[in-house]
């Protein structure tokens, strides 16, 4: 219905509206963890959000400097809202009483994410990779560095850099909210778009065809994107290619993407980062805790 809960929280204010603490959060969490960050081409945090790095290359590419790309980057994402928003002739209002709700649904939302990771890591492993924690399946967040920052600038980045339990849960957590947010941008809301103007305008596919095989590709692309990586304009690899945590990615962006199409850009975003920041903490008070 017009004017309720799922009507209102569907629309591009309410995403930006919602993701402006996570945001804010990101880009602190970034500073105040890696205070280096500013003055190396790439960071050991920064290195786990392939998509943020990208957004920074493209801006870079334009014209904007390494320090402008740390302010500018995040203004896509409003500007994108923004635009959208401006774009749908839906009401600016926003009540932020919902936002309690609305993180409630995200929650509940991960909870078959977490289920799905749990019922694929329950098979047995292959014979020749290492064991792997339920956790680490989907959340770059919680991969162990080595395998998703390939493009870090030296091996003392990250021999010099041992931080304790709690520093490597709260990076987890803060990377698992960029993760959150800038990977829904590029794979979703910008990827989508684009793949539906390609299979609808372009190849002439019919509504239900053009929806199919944009869903698919993104999700598909959105699963490779963690194994191997184009930065600085070349490709790296991330972490080591297995069937599993693809396919479990692949169902993943699938579900990211019909998220997206049904409750919005905001529920999407905040699905995924809470998926994550879960993730993150089974590793850090289950996995690791028992270790």
């Amino acid at each position: 219905m017009p004017g309720s809960y799922l009507d209102r929280t569907s629309r591009p204010i309410y995403a930006l509206a919602f993701l402006a603490g996570f945001i804010i959060f990101y880009e602190l969490g970034t500073l105040l963890i890696n205070p280096e960050a500013l003055q190396r081409s790439l960071t050991l945090l920064k290195g786990r959000v392939v998509t943020f790095l990208w957004i920074q290359g493209l801006l870079e590419y334009i014209g904007f400097t390494r320090q402008m790309t740390w302010i500018a980057t995040p203004l896509v994402v409003v500007v994108i809202l923004l635009a959208l928003q401006l774009t749908s002739r839906t009401s600016w209002r926003v009540r932020f009483k919902d936002f309690f709700p609305m993180s409630v649904e995200c929650t509940v939302m991960a909870v078959p994410l977490v289920v799905l990771s749990l019922m694929f890591n329950s098979r047995p492993a292959e014979p020749p990779a290492p064991a792997r924690p339920i956790a680490t399946v989907l959340a770059a967040p919680i991969l162990p560095p080595v395998s998703v920052v390939a493009a870090v600038p030296s091996a003392t980045a990250t021999t010099e850099l041992r931080p304790s339990k709690f520093d490597s849960l709260l990076t987890d957590i803060v990377t698992a909210i960029g993760a959150g947010i800038y990977e829904e941008l590029v794979f979703r809301l910008m990827l989508l778009i684009l793949l539906m103007m390609i299979f609808q305008d372009l190849l002439n596919f019919s509504d239900s065809q053009a929806i199919v095989f944009s869903i698919v590709i993104s999700a598909i692309l959105f699963s490779l994107h963690h194994h191997w990586m184009f930065i600085d304009g070349r490709f790296q690899t991330g972490e080591p290619f297995l069937p599993v945590p693809f396919v479990f990615r692949t169902l993943a962006g699938i579900y990211f993407a019909i998220l997206y199409a049904v409750r919005g850009f905001g529920i999407a975003a905040g699905t995924h980062a809470f998926y994550d920041i879960i993730a993150a903490l089974i590793k850090a008070y289950i996995i690791n805790g028992h270790a």
